[in-house]
């Protein structure tokens, strides 16, 4: 999918094209695709295919009946959804080598509205990058985006003063942290 442009659907239907990488996808033909079939289609910056815990997280969001996979018409918007974040990745990795260094980052995620320490740039980098190249590839970023999407609301919602702080009990945390790291 990396380099493919995203299309809109035509009115009450699956986009061609999407039902096409649908099919490629689908290697079981079960009409459903798994995370293990997504992670076989996607490929990152460096050749390497998205990781299994970006394909997880992926099929999640759009798994919308809990099934752990997502049919055509949830992947139509798995598809727009990955384009979207690949258009984010390409804006940022400028000198397009597939990896986005911390500046990079951090302009991004300041373009997206978040004001972040250097050093949870850093952070976020390290935490992302095994191999300690101080780049995030493509699925590296889409999780690192979508985890700070997902806490972003979580503590919007506790935050009913709009103060920037939160009182949190343990197990909300916890169970905070468990739904949104996945």
């Amino acid at each position: 999918m990396y380099g493919q442009p995203g299309y809109g659907a035509p009115p009450g239907g699956v986009n061609p094209e999407v039902q096409q990488w649908f099919n490629a996808v689908d290697r079981d033909r079960s009409g459903a695709i798994n995370a293990k079939e997504l992670q076989a289609a996607l490929v990152n910056g460096q050749g390497k295919n998205f990781s299994d815990s970006a394909c997880a997280l992926m099929i999640g969001m759009f798994d919308h009946d809990k099934s752990g996979t997502i049919d055509v018409n949830e992947f139509q918007q798995l598809y727009a959804y990955i384009n979207q974040w690949l258009t984010v990745f390409r804006t940022y990795d400028r000198d397009q080598s597939g990896n986005i260094e911390e500046a990079e980052l951090a302009q991004a995620l300041q373009q997206m509205g978040f004001r972040f320490s250097p050093d949870f740039i850093t952070l976020l980098i390290k935490k992302s990058d095994v191999q300690s190249h101080r780049v995030m590839t493509v699925d590296q970023f889409i999780v690192v985006c979508v985890q700070i999407q997902k806490f972003t609301e979580e503590f919007r919602k506790r935050d009913t003063n709009m103060a920037g702080t939160i009182t949190i009990g343990f197990e909300d945390f916890l169970g905070l942290a468990l739904n949104c790291s996945t």
